[in-house]
């Protein structure tokens, strides 16, 4: 069993379904949807002189998986890199390729979970939405709390606090939305 990474320059924002479909036909060969950057180049460069390829490592090395965790030859071109590594190293490899992408500006997809990671740590599902839609969501979100807090002093119920705990998760929420905006 293997752990596998895509790796691309995003000259766009596509959504995790869209990245799926695109690293099925990078699998296939097809570099339709990816363009040449040297970004790739320089990722790759960096990526094989900590690990180097499969085919090119000494035999008496061929288990040594500290020093190649691959598990074949890695799919490269100047518009992405695809890699498989054993699942013993899966950990190690994936939070070394997820750094290697952030420094070079590179979009990271994983296959085990179906989702695409930009440079910035934003996902495909969040990438389409802009940061004044959470602008606006932690405003109405402020105002939602204001609005509980205010029954809160005013109800005649016996359990007022009840608003009070709305009023704290609308807080909570808005602060979410507010560090969201803010990537």
């Amino acid at each position: 069993m293997s752990f596998d990474l895509g790796v691309w320059y995003p000259q766009k924002r596509i959504r995790n379904a869209e990245a799926t479909e695109l690293y099925l036909r990078l699998c296939d060969g097809d570099t339709n949807g990816v363009v040449p950057h040297p970004a790739v180049d320089a990722f790759y460069a960096e990526l094989i002189a900590r690990h180097p390829e499969i085919d090119t490592i000494p035999e008496e090395k061929i288990d040594d998986h500290d020093y190649c965790p691959w598990s074949c030859k890695l799919d490269y071109s100047p518009s992405h890199v695809i890699m498989s590594c054993v699942w013993s190293k899966a950990t190690h490899v994936h939070q070394l390729v997820q750094t290697l992408t952030r420094k070079h500006g590179l979009a990271l997809y994983d296959p085990q979970s179906e989702e695409v990671i930009y440079p910035d740590g934003s996902k495909g599902a969040e990438a389409n939405a802009s940061p004044t839609s959470f602008w606006i969501l932690g405003v109405f979100a402020l105002l939602f709390a204001a609005m509980f807090v205010y029954l809160g002093q005013v109800s005649t119920s016996r359990a007022p606090m009840a608003f009070y705990v709305f009023a704290a998760l609308c807080v909570l929420m808005a602060v979410a939305c507010f560090r969201q905006a803010r990537r």
